[in-house]
């Protein structure tokens, strides 16, 4: 028997996702989301599924990146090995901010040590104009991944997640990552036309990737704007903040909690929440005290222990992190995690030990 959709608490999902069967609604992580205090703080880390473990390595030697997020056999078993090995409170999808750019039919690649690289920039309007649409069944194999993920993972909640429109625009417009983003934010004063038409595109594609993502289990999403610490704040709130509105409006309907991080954007944080996030993640340059004076102190926020202390030793780790949870009781609730994400030189043994610790204190 199939339940009545008005019966169920996130009416826009199927009665069997984890949010609606029991299983992640009173989750510490999505508890946490929602504002709420728990026994324990709940801990993941920015990329815990990746270069910092030998499993992980193993399994991709020989499959380039993107190939990896397409397969769903493998992009499933690379987003369950860090919650098996530290015992994290939460999955983060293994994939890529350009995979939608990728399943909409444009050349793009991720080139070791280097990042996305296009098969050509994205910088004229007559490029912008010929960008194709995303079809739905393209995304299939994310569909796949998840569903075969949340099996595994019972009560531990799955995060989609997907780039914030400027952060892939950015990449678009320069065909490859660089350092300062000279060519997007000089598109956006020069063409702004130009700007928001390629922006809107990648909002929309995203929108559908984490829409995948959570109809087919995810329980919460994150949206990351990676570079968006390279703008003004005037020019965040004119070029950048609506294109990230409108994803997370165009998710609305869902019901999960959505989380919005940047690196670099202290100065943006209360922009970035008006954008319509309900949770602010925090790079490791701003304390979380203050960070709540700055969004309110009714925002749930994530982090924020800075990588570097990752190979300082455990005294110095270890200050830092008791130091970030006593900064996070300012706001109704925390999830710990890193200022920014997991360096792949990182010793697993050291993330391990973290969670424990964590762990071990009291979470109200």
């Amino acid at each position: 028997m199939v339940s009545d959709s008005s019966t169920l608490l996130y009416p826009a999902l199927s009665a069997d996702h984890p949010l609606n069967s029991g299983l992640t609604h009173d989750a510490t992580l999505i508890k946490a989301y929602r504002g709420e205090r728990s026994e324990t703080l709940p801990v993941w880390f920015m990329r815990q599924a990746g270069r910092s473990l030998p499993e992980y390595r193993k399994l991709r030697e020989g499959t380039e990146m993107l190939e990896s997020c397409l397969r769903p056999e493998m992009a499933s078993e690379i987003t369950l090995q860090p919650v098996r090995r530290h015992k994290v409170d939460a999955a983060i999808f293994f994939s890529d901010i350009v995979i939608p750019v990728k399943c909409a039919g444009v050349d793009v690649q991720i080139v070791p040590n280097v990042g996305p690289v296009l098969g050509e920039a994205i910088d004229t309007p007559e490029k912008v104009a010929a960008l194709p649409e995303l079809d739905d069944a393209a995304l299939d194999p994310i569909r796949e991944a998840v569903a075969l993920t949340v099996a595994e993972l019972g009560s531990t909640p799955l995060i989609g997640f997907g780039g914030a429109p400027f952060t892939v625009a950015a990449y678009m417009v320069e065909g490859k990552p660089t350092r300062d983003h000279l060519g997007p934010r000089s598109m956006m004063h020069a063409d702004p036309e130009t700007w928001h038409a390629l922006a809107d595109w990648a909002g929309r594609v995203t929108a559908q990737f984490i829409r995948a993502q959570v109809e087919a289990g995810a329980s919460s999403i994150q949206l990351f704007d990676s570079w968006a610490g390279s703008l003004s704040l005037k020019d965040y709130q004119e070029f950048a903040q609506p294109h990230s509105a409108k994803v997370f409006a165009d998710l609305d309907d869902l019901g999960v909690q959505k989380v919005h991080f940047g690196t670099g954007t202290g100065e943006l944080l209360t922009a970035m929440k008006e954008a319509g996030a309900d949770v602010i993640g925090v790079d490791y340059r701003l304390p979380l005290d203050v960070a709540a004076q700055r969004v309110g102190a009714d925002t749930p926020l994530q982090g924020n222990i800075d990588p570097a202390l990752l190979t300082a030793g455990w005294e110095p780790l270890k200050a830092d992190i008791d130091a970030v949870i006593a900064a996070g009781k300012n706001a109704p609730g925390h999830v710990l995690n890193l200022g920014h994400g997991v360096p792949p030189t990182t010793d697993p043994d050291v993330l391990t030990r973290i969670v424990e610790y964590i762990h071990a204190q009291p979470g109200r």
